[in-house]
């Protein structure tokens, strides 16, 4: 079983030859060839140490937390609450501003349940063109719940935010600023600080779904500035079904009970129920106690890696790809702001974005294609779609081959 010894210290360079050793997935052949797996903005791999701790837990501690005075359900519960401090130390937050979810998709949608309940037909939420769904279609329902009014702030042909725009719409009436750290569709990395420093300068909270952004490095909540922070295991090399929402405690403490349930509760009686303390009072019934502990094991994977070197290699593969990319006639590539993930959108002239993921498919190469859940910025753009390599730091050179290879096998087969 893997240890958090067994896991490489990056010291000078990303030895990514050793860490593609951690993901046993990456040594398998798909279609006859060597997987180059590229679809790392929809889901990371999981490294060895992730997977061993899930089946640890079931083989040896399963049991459920916060309820038995028994054996296991005490090593279970130590274990849980220990990835709650884990997770508030590695986002520089505290313990009781970690709320466990399913997903940065359930994180937002309780602090949209939650803020709703104060809105009114004068109010205004602020969401951006370049957010996933997740980001968008809770607003929505909250807006059309309470009469508020979603304003959208508008994106560039590069694909950066128009500040000036988002200044424009910022007033008095803005409530809540709701912004992706990264875009999932074409990677560019927004200037949350300064996004979020323009808010507060009208009273408006700041949700920040930074769920793309977890895979490329740690974030610090506490330079953010945000009030709400979320974020999915899946993300960043950890299980799925499990994710994280911070809040500042004060802004925690004045969100009402998202569900009802075990777990969230003091006492009940058919007079009243009083509700338990943060952030519990958020977690009803029984959480997804191994998809935690896992998640545990992947920041605990992340935290030894040289993140300094990791964004230097990641960037580098992105730099390859895009100019190998580009030179094939045809292609054109989709969102170039100069602060961008390792995220390469393009699309080919002469094919759809599916038959495109298809062909490289069979050659081995996984990319996602469409609209990536952003589909008013795919609006923006006038595409159906996009053709989405993504990158993480066990990629290598081979895969930048394989992926051009297979856009070479594209052009000749749709010339």
């Amino acid at each position: 079983m893997t240890t958090t010894t067994d896991i490489p210290e990056l010291v000078t360079r990303p030895e990514v030859a050793a860490l593609r050793r951690d993901f046993a997935i990456l040594r398998q052949r798909v279609y006859g060839h060597p997987l180059a797996y590229l679809d790392n903005a929809a889901t990371t791999q999981k490294p060895d140490i992730v997977i061993d701790r899930i089946h640890s837990f079931y083989a040896t501690k399963n049991s459920n937390v916060h309820r038995g005075v028994h054996y296991l359900s005490q090593q279970a519960t130590d274990a849980y609450e220990g990835v709650r401090a884990l997770a508030a130390a590695y986002i520089g937050a505290t313990p009781d501003e970690i709320v466990f979810t399913s997903g940065t998709t359930e994180s937002i949608n309780l602090v949209a349940s939650g803020i709703e309940k104060r809105l009114t037909a004068d109010d205004e939420v602020i969401v951006t063109a370049l957010e996933h769904h997740s980001n968008i279609v809770p607003w929505q329902m909250a807006c059309e719940r309470s009469g508020a009014t979603l304003r959208v702030v508008p994106v560039s042909d590069d694909g950066v935010l128009d500040l000036e725009a988002y200044s424009r719409l910022l007033s008095t009436k803005t409530r809540i600023v709701a912004v992706g750290h990264t875009s999932n569709a074409i990677g560019t990395v927004n200037p949350i600080a300064q996004i979020v420093q323009l808010a507060h300068d009208v009273d408006a909270l700041v949700l920040v779904d930074a769920a793309q952004a977890f895979a490329h490095g740690p974030v610090n909540v506490s330079e953010l500035g945000a009030d709400f922070v979320c974020f999915s295991g899946h993300k960043m090399f950890g299980p799925t079904g499990v994710g994280v929402l911070y809040g500042r405690l004060s802004v925690l403490e004045s969100l009402p009970p998202y569900q009802g349930g075990g777990d969230m509760i003091e006492t009940v009686s058919f007079s009243g129920t009083t509700y338990a303390s943060l952030p519990h009072r958020l977690e009803a019934g029984t959480p997804n106690i191994a998809g935690v502990l896992g998640l545990g094991a992947a920041i605990e994977y992340m935290s030894r890696l040289n993140w300094t070197h990791v964004r230097e290699h990641e960037m580098r593969l992105l730099k390859i790809a895009t100019e190998q990319v580009r030179a094939i006639r045809g292609v054109t590539v989709v969102g170039e702001s100069p602060d961008k993930a390792p995220v390469l959108s393009f699309v080919y002239d002469r094919a759809h974005p599916y038959d495109v993921g298809t062909v490289l498919d069979r050659m081995g190469v996984a990319v996602r294609t469409g609209h990536h859940c952003a589909m008013p910025l795919m609006e923006r753009f006038d595409l159906p779609g996009t053709v989405r390599a993504s990158f993480a730091f066990y990629n290598n050179e081979a895969d930048i081959e394989a992926l051009e290879a297979g856009m070479r096998k594209v052009q000749s087969l749709f010339a």
